[in-house]
């Protein structure tokens, strides 16, 4: 759910219901920025809209041209790149009100086992909580939507360890990190508060659904097909948990729980060997 960074692959193997591609956070992992640190000033909205431009048009001729094999891994580099360049190379106060902190990891402060532990749990109970609410749903959905020729059967998907750490690594952090860290951050400092209220407790605005609706076009244009637009919607998920949160790694973690579910499915169901 890029999911863009697994889009090659996803189109060499027409995987029926890969989203690509595109682990933890809660309130920065991880927590928010600390009381003390100041966002830096509003900014216009021209410099977040054409990084988008530029990347998403970098990421796209990456996913067309590199070899299937190395596809995501390229893509996912590309947004780290981007992210880095754009945020995380400044000072940890940028880090940290971009959500980017990951409990500590992305700081230039010595890592605290401690604390890194005590982030990661709470991003990870947020996506569980997520997943028991959203995935019994989806379950039914997916179903629907691809009536399968088999009945489900549990199958684990082959080297399942090495798709978990893809879909972490590769894809779920390099999207989350841009997308949600970077690209949301941005807009919001563009958005008058006027325009921002406050849903289930995450204060939003139409940061939202700009960078829901950039990171479906993403998944468009490396595997053309009118499905992808779709993960506009678990985007929108992603999209909250940042806000909710105060960092990305709940939704890194949700995000990493939904390709491996869409993907556990399709082996399940037999649409895909």
């Amino acid at each position: 759910m890029l999911i863009s960074g697994g889009a090659r692959n996803c189109r060499e193997a027409r995987h029926p219901g890969c989203y690509t591609p595109s682990v933890t956070d809660s309130s920065s992992y991880f927590p928010s920025p600390s009381p003390s640190s100041q966002p830096p000033p509003v900014a216009g909205l021209a410099k977040p809209l054409l990084a988008a431009l530029v990347v998403t048009a970098i990421v796209t001729a990456l996913s067309w041209l590199v070899p299937a094999r190395h596809a995501a891994t390229a893509v996912g580099l590309g947004f780290l790149s981007a992210t880095y360049w754009l945020v995380m190379r400044r000072d940890e106060d940028d880090v940290a009100h971009h959500g980017l902190s990951l409990g500590g990891l992305f700081e230039r402060t010595p890592l605290s086992l401690r604390r890194l532990v005590r982030e990661g749990g709470v991003a990870l109970l947020w996506a569980l909580g997520f997943a028991l609410v959203i995935f019994p749903l989806f379950v039914k959905g997916y179903a629907v939507y691809w009536h399968p020729r088999q009945s489900f059967r549990f199958v684990l998907p082959p080297r399942l360890w090495d798709d978990v750490a893809g879909q972490v690594l590769v894809i779920a952090l390099p999207e989350e990190a841009f997308f949600r860290g970077y690209l949301q951050t941005a807009l919001d400092d563009a958005t008058p508060a006027r325009l921002r209220f406050r849903v289930l407790g995450a204060v939003i605005g139409p940061s939202l659904l700009v960078t829901s609706a950039i990171f479906a076009l993403g998944h468009l244009l490396t595997e053309p097909r009118l499905a992808r637009l779709a993960v506009f919607f678990p985007s929108l998920l992603f999209g909250w948990l940042r806000a909710r949160t105060g960092g990305i790694g709940a939704g890194l973690a949700f995000h990493a729980f939904c390709n491996l579910l869409v993907s556990f499915l399709a082996h399940g169901f037999g649409l895909i060997k």
